[in-house]
């Protein structure tokens, strides 16, 4: 099973599920901004990409700026800020079984691929 947790109005994620498709997969396609994670997916999947939360943030989004940049956050509270604002999840993150990407590049998701 490959999951592809997906923004369409971000190109990059646009790229990496054309990747996918190119590929003959067939992708399930999570809009984490509509169907938002549960804590135990978020970990579960950070534990799959071996990236501490911190590394999954897009620090550029506005709400980071304004409410939590330059604070000492514990992993923990770092997921708490992506449950309360999936946006600020990096994007578009494929898993397949017990392997997971960010693809940036979009290319990057096709190293995970049975």
């Amino acid at each position: 099973m490959i999951t592809i947790y997906h923004n369409p109005r971000c190109r990059k994620s646009r790229e990496a599920l054309s990747l996918l498709e190119g590929e003959g997969k067939m992708p399930l396609v999570r809009l984490y901004l509509k169907d938002e994670l549960s804590e135990q997916e978020l970990v579960n999947l950070l534990n799959r990409l071996a990236i501490k939360p911190i590394d999954i943030i897009r620090t550029t989004e506005k709400i980071w700026k304004e409410q939590y940049k330059g604070k000492d956050l514990t992993d923990k509270e770092v997921i708490q800020a992506i449950l309360d604002n999936p946006i600020l999840m990096e994007r578009p993150i494929v898993e397949a079984g017990e392997k997971a990407v960010i693809g940036r590049p979009p290319e990057r998701v096709l190293s995970i691929l049975p």
